[in-house]
């Protein structure tokens, strides 16, 4: 077993060093420029804690930050709570199951840029074809300008990912299929109905499947940038703002590197409290077969 470890650890061992090589020194970087008062064409001057310490007046910081919060639950939440359930749902009809695999790729294999500009065409106010629906229905009071008018840019943009949930079903329905029958069978025996297999069977065993798609789709919003600048750019004002894209404005439109690798390394600390939680949360690790 000893030397299963070892060679698995030695075939293992060039991916951890340019790893530690490629990320390891990125983030090394990123933190200790942090501290740090840097712009484009001036010389890195340290100013201790002065970055951090402005972000706690910076309206439009705490208005991304708290966006990206909300979506981040958001994302770790419903989303995982539609992928599981569409994929409990598919896994009783085989037919459909295979079909699904791969219509539920199709979101994941187009790059979030190509989506954000079809959703500007679905909710253009002028041709779009949600409000030409709208207005189909006869009631047009209801059309809107979805992705720039105030009271609806956010919940908008939060639809425009529902199409990830897919992820979370095929990743379901793979952790379905490796569950034994046999435990099926038995539950069949005592008489379960296909509610109570799902709730005390299926469920408590997808658990560290559940927690990697938690994770993987709550931490998919700590990088989500293309979508949102291709479809509102934050607007309208700071409305759907996140620290991503706040990043980019702040490092390349205001030249303020010092300051936005201090967002930067809050972004990471963030990804680091959610992965740490998710796993206490879910348990991650341990099998229950």
């Amino acid at each position: 077993m000893k030397n299963n470890k070892l060679g698995i650890f030695l075939f293992l061992l060039p991916v951890i060093i340019l790893f530690a090589l490629i990320y390891g020194w990125s983030i090394i970087s990123l933190v200790s420029t942090s501290f740090t008062d840097w712009h484009l064409v001036s010389k890195l001057k340290f100013n201790g804690l002065t970055n951090y310490i402005n972000m706690f007046k910076d309206l439009d910081f705490i208005k991304a930050f708290t966006n990206t919060v909300i979506w981040t639950i958001l994302q770790g939440v419903i989303h995982v709570s539609i992928g599981v359930t569409v994929a409990l749902i598919l896994s009783k009809k085989e037919f459909y199951w295979k079909f699904a695999r791969t219509a539920y790729m199709i979101p994941n294999i187009i790059s979030a840029a190509a989506l954000g500009m079809v959703y500007l065409f679905v909710f253009n106010p002028k041709f779009g074809a949600l409000n030409a629906s709208i207005r189909l229905f006869g009631v047009k009071d209801f059309t809107r300008n979805w992705f720039f008018d105030y009271s609806t840019s956010f919940l908008t943009v939060t639809m425009t990912w529902l199409p990830f949930a897919a992820l979370v079903t095929i990743l379901i329905l793979s952790e379905i299929s490796t569950i034994p029958k046999s435990v099926f069978e038995s539950a069949q025996i005592d008489g379960a109905t296909e509610l109570q297999k799902n709730f005390y069977i299926v469920l408590p065993l997808l658990r560290n499947i559940i927690g990697t798609c938690v994770i993987v789709a709550a931490t998919s919003m700590l990088k989500n940038f293309d979508l949102i600048f291709m479809t509102t750019n934050g607007g309208p004002g700071n409305n759907t703002l996140n620290l991503p894209l706040y990043i980019y404005k702040t490092s390349m439109l205001d030249n303020n590197f010092g300051y936005a690798n201090a967002i930067g390394t809050v972004l990471i600390l963030l990804g680091v409290v959610i992965i740490v939680a998710t796993t206490k949360v879910f348990k991650m690790g341990k099998s229950d077969l």
